[in-house]
């Protein structure tokens, strides 16, 4: 088996998935793998997360790095032609510090955006869906009507964050500060049926989506 085909299988994905695949599995695979999620007294899990993980990291970098050359290679303009016009919103760059940043209304869906800076970015209306937001700063952030539609959360601090009637519905919230957040109006349920993992998650101080503050 070439270190290609490797790679592929890793992310459990068929030879000449797409970018976009290749993203996604990545992004699915960290969730199920991710050390935070395993009991820390289980040491034999641990150690498995943990080369898992890197293994995942390795072959989407890999992969990426492949994709993103031929792209380049066969998109790149002749020097006739004009660069096009940045005309859409591009994604935060890796370990950027984009605190207090302007993404209102922005699509951010499917990104990668875990361990980010983005404390006091307004982030409302923006479309937050399925994103990846493991341990991100969004301290006193405004997430006002942002969807967050099955977006991971695990460990993220949203301490004093405007969640009012954010879509919360399907987001794994789990580990995360929630202290003094404002989630009035936020979708949470589906009639009585909780649909936002909260496993280990602090809400003290919180507005609750009824107007109550939690206890």
């Amino acid at each position: 088996m070439s270190d290609l085909e490797r790679y592929y299988r890793i992310l459990e994905l068929e030879p000449g998935a797409t970018l976009e695949e290749v993203n996604q599995a990545y992004k699915d695979l960290v969730f199920v793998w991710h050390p935070d999620r395993i009991p820390k007294d289980n040491l034999r899990l641990q150690q498995k997360a943990q080369d898992k993980l890197k293994a995942i990291n390795e072959a989407r970098e890999k992969l990426r790095s492949l994709k993103t050359k031929h792209q380049t290679t066969h998109n790149s303009p002749s020097p006739q032609q004009e660069k096009p016009s940045q005309t859409t919103q591009q994604p935060p760059k890796q370990n950027s510090d984009l605190s207090g940043k302007d993404y209102s209304r922005a699509n951010l869906s499917n990104k990668d955006l875990s361990g980010r800076n983005l404390s006091y970015a307004n982030l409302s209306g923006a479309n937050l869906s399925d994103t990846f937001m493991h341990k991100v700063n969004l301290r006193g952030a405004n997430l006002s009507e942002a969807n967050l539609f099955r977006a991971n959360l695990l460990l993220a601090d949203l301490r004093e964050a405007n969640l009012r009637a954010a879509n919360l519905i399907g987001a794994d919230l789990s580990g995360a500060d929630l202290r003094g957040a404002d989630l009035t109006g936020a979708r949470i349920r589906s009639g009585e049926r909780l649909l936002v993992k909260l496993v280990g998650t602090n809400l003290a101080g919180a507005i609750m989506p009824d107007g109550a503050i939690y206890q």
